[in-house]
Formats: C-alpha cells, sequence, structure tokens
C-alpha cells in the first residue's frame, strides 16, 4: 500500500530522503504541466519547479494537513505570478532601432514550412494555443482542474475566490474553447 503525502512528510521530517523523493515524483507530471502551461517556457518552468520544491520544504512547518498537490499548485502559482510581474517589456515590432526604421520592417519573413503548417493541424497542438489564449484566470481554473485534477474548492482556496466564481471561470473557458476549436 502507498504511503499517504502526510506519512511522507513525516518521514521527511525525520530524516528520509527518500520519502521527499516519492512525493516529487508523484506530483511530478501534474505540477510540472500547470507550470510549463502557465510560464510557456521548459527552462523557465524547470526553474519554477524546483523553486516550489525548495520553498515547500522550506516552509513544511507552515504546511496543515490540506491537499498537499493544492498546497504546491498555490505555490507554483504564486511564483508564476511573482515571476509574470517582474518581466521588463518586450520590445515592440513597432518600435524603432536607432536609423528610425521599425522593427518589423527590418525582419524577414521566413514563410512557413510545410512542417510547420502540418503541425498546424495536430489537434494538441491546437488545444494547448487555444488554451494560452485564455485569460489567467481562466487558464489557471481549466489546468488546476485538468492538469492537478483539483477540486473546485481547491481551485478557489487556491484563487482566494468563491466556488461559484471558480465554477464560472471554468464555464466560461470550455465555452471560449468550444469556439475556439470548431
Amino acid at each position: 500500500m502507498e504511503d499517504s503525502d502526510s506519512d511522507l512528510l513525516v518521514q521527511y521530517r525525520n530524516g528520509s530522503v527518500q520519502a521527499l523523493e516519492q512525493l516529487v515524483e508523484r506530483y511530478r507530471r501534474p505540477l510540472f504541466g500547470f507550470i510549463l502551461n502557465m510560464s510557456h517556457a521548459r527552462e523557465e518552468a524547470d526553474d519554477i519547479f524546483q523553486e516550489v520544491w525548495f520553498r515547500a520544504i522550506k516552509s513544511l512547518d507552515r504546511y496543515r494537513d490540506e491537499r498537499f498537490l493544492s498546497w504546491l499548485f498555490r505555490i507554483a502559482r504564486n511564483l508564476v505570478i511573482d515571476r509574470y510581474r517582474s518581466r521588463k517589456p518586450l520590445v515592440s515590432l513597432e518600435s524603432e532601432n536607432p536609423e528610425g526604421v521599425a522593427l518589423e520592417d527590418v525582419i524577414p519573413d521566413q514563410g512557413r514550412s510545410a512542417a510547420a503548417l502540418a503541425a498546424d493541424h495536430d489537434v494538441a497542438r491546437q488545444v494547448a494555443t487555444a488554451v494560452a489564449t485564455l485569460p489567467e484566470e481562466q487558464k489557471e481554473v481549466f489546468l488546476m482542474r485538468l492538469e492537478g485534477e483539483l477540486s473546485f474548492k481547491e481551485i478557489a482556496k487556491i484563487q482566494h475566490v468563491s466556488i461559484n466564481t471558480a465554477l464560472a471561470r471554468m464555464h466560461y473557458a470550455l465555452a471560449k474553447l468550444r469556439d475556439m476549436l470548431k
């Protein structure tokens, strides 16, 4: 029988590194999937994933027997938000270089390769693209539910909203995805 999260945390607090390894492996897929979909860059997602576990370990004394994955998602969400806020604005293609020429006029159009056009027809890519266009709150609810299989009660707690708001965000996300994927 598999140890519960609480049992593994007690074992880790008592010095078992293997207990922590089991927790990391147990939640690698849903947690990393959420982070990757929120950050859109594998290297950044790797960094955030490691930071989530670092912060979780550092603040284990504040963890109160809630669902462990929900707690990890809350840490991950906060880290993604912090990273997003700390980013410098990207340069606009309409901005001009020192010679007064817009960047969009300087960058050559490479055209689309046959492989890229074929990849556009891939359903998974279309869904990922559609999900990426959702408003942040709706995307978070959708990914927490899909990747983490969190309940709406847990999602509402993480987002600091009512359950009805979390449900409404999911409803709107699904409606938008249906429209985009028709």
